[in-house]
């Protein structure tokens, strides 16, 4: 895989969804969108879990980065990529979810076997865990043993618990941030217009006012990029 560094994270550039796939057949390892405002972020115990498995632009951002480092790149949007990975492994994998409330969890396993009957699920759990509940969790991972985990918490936390869990149970694990609430639950994506613009980052802030102190980092990442900084 073909990849730089940027402010210290290792961050794996892809020229297509297909070569993606093909990486990680058959691959033990955490999948980290990679956006501007993760870049930004001084946070060791992240960039040691990033540079230790793959990071992958996720938001135009790390594209950009990417480009301007001198290699090609093209955004892989998690939230679409995570179906892929389901469409192209459905019949021969089995899969674990984790993420979101009791009742998006339940509806997003629900439109997954109704969409792709193939499918192999063999467990799910709400993210919102309690005291013990990791541990549980670990256990239902080598008990019915999934090869690849979707966990939707939000990031790092994701990120976190993905490692904590790998140490337990290798598998190739994806974080998804807010991707159940979308396909199981009553949040939109960005019209294609936004998307085909590469402006699903400005539809959440309109969407979402109170992500403007999140998109600052996008300023920073910007001023940093255009000063060699990164």
């Amino acid at each position: 895989m073909n990849h730089k560094i940027i402010n210290n994270y290792k961050i794996n550039a892809f020229e297509s969804k297909e070569k993606f796939l093909q990486e990680i057949a058959e691959t033990k390892a955490i999948l980290v969108a990679m956006n501007a405002e993760k870049i930004i972020k001084n946070d060791e115990k992240l960039r040691s879990i990033v540079n230790n498995n793959i990071g992958y632009p996720d938001g135009i951002g790390a594209v950009l980065a990417l480009r301007h480092k001198g290699v090609k790149a093209i955004k892989i949007a998690g939230s679409e990529f995570w179906l892929d990975i389901i469409k192209r492994f459905k019949k021969e994998k089995k899969f674990y979810l984790i993420g979101s409330t009791e009742q998006v969890i339940k509806s997003t396993v629900k439109r997954l076997k109704r969409e792709y009957p193939e499918i192999q699920i063999v467990g799910y759990q709400n993210g919102f865990l309690k005291k013990g509940d990791k541990e549980r969790l670990e256990q239902s991972l080598q008990k019915s043993k999934p090869d690849i985990v979707f966990v939707a918490q939000g990031s790092p936390r994701q990120e976190f618990l993905m490692n904590d869990l790998m140490k337990k149970y290798p598998a190739l694990y994806m974080g998804l941030g807010g991707s159940f609430d979308i396909y199981g639950g009553d949040k939109k994506r960005a019209p294609r217009l936004f998307l085909k613009l590469e402006l699903e980052w400005f539809y959440r802030l309109l969407k979402e006012p109170t992500r403007l102190g999140r998109q600052l980092s996008l300023v920073k990442f910007i001023f940093h990029m255009g000063t060699n900084r990164l």
